[in-house]
């Protein structure tokens, strides 16, 4: 039987080269995201349903799931993609700005999974995957919203295992690097007061190593290889770093202590 994945945030980037990528490979896809008027590539696909779900509308979430059901008869595997980053001093957000960053990165993708839960209890079968980042193991100056977010991905992720293993339910989380997205784009929420002088020093070394790290990034079809390689190798691994220079870098930071990775970044960022 032809198996299902549900994949949030896929309208570009990694969300959409892993609907690509598991419909290559034979798969139904349920793609999803916030705008699916504005989808063409997608759309003709054999067995891929474009839907409308919003990870901050509860009812958006609901319907898409089932919808999905409905033509495809199950969902085996749950992506959870959608998110972007904020990045900035602290104090120049607004709140509003800080609950929407962890409202779509940890709260929006607690909702889809317990919305997806049901299904896949009732089945006692199913694979949710996690995007973290390397940026859930390590920190970049400017970026406590985003790696607060990201932290809290792995140890949610890491924790839910515990109850949904004996259920059948596996856990999978996926690490990206440095990927070449639209994460520097639309998805990248930058935020800063340029009247608060002391911190621009920072904000440039940032810009500046930003894109040092874009131009040698990992097309998302990477990620999307890695993720197809999580819910099909057969082992119960939890973790799973996705190209873009992902090996090393959390290897080295689990190497080192504080002080030396702290002294490594700042180099790397001229601070």
């Amino acid at each position: 039987m032809t198996k299902t994945v549900l994949i949030t945030g896929a309208s570009s980037g990694i969300g959409k080269a892993t609907a690509e990528y598991f419909q290559e490979q034979g798969w139904n896809v349920i793609a999803t995201m916030r705008s699916p008027e504005k989808e063409t590539e997608l759309m003709k696909l054999d067995n891929v349903l474009v839907t409308r779900l919003d990870v901050l509308e509860e009812d958006s979430i609901r319907s898409a799931i089932t919808e999905g059901v409905e033509k495809f008869g199950a969902i085996d595997v749950l992506v959870n993609n959608a998110g972007y980053g904020a990045y900035g001093p602290l104090e120049t957000f607004p709140m509003e700005k800080v609950r929407r960053q962890f409202d779509t990165n940890v709260i929006g993708l607690l909702a889809v999974t317990k919305a997806v839960l049901p299904h896949m209890r009732a089945r006692k079968a199913g694979t949710i995957v996690n995007i973290s980042s390397i940026g859930g193991k390590m920190t970049f100056p400017l970026g406590s919203l985003y790696h607060g977010t990201k932290f809290a991905v792995e140890g949610l992720s890491e924790a839910l295992h515990y109850e949904l293993e004996p259920l059948g339910i596996g856990i999978k989380i996926v690490e990206p690097g440095a990927i070449a997205t639209d994460f520097a784009g639309r998805s990248f929420d930058f935020v800063n007061d340029e009247s608060a002088s002391e911190y621009q020093p920072t904000v440039q070394a940032l810009m500046g190593g930003f894109e040092n790290a874009l131009a040698e990034a990992s097309p998302p079809r990477a990620v999307a290889e890695v993720i197809w390689a999580a819910i099909t190798d057969g082992t119960a691994t939890l973790r799973y770093p996705a190209a873009g220079g992902a090996d090393e870098l959390i290897a080295n930071r689990q190497a080192s202590d504080d002080a030396t990775f702290f002294a490594g970044i700042k180099s790397r960022f001229g601070l």
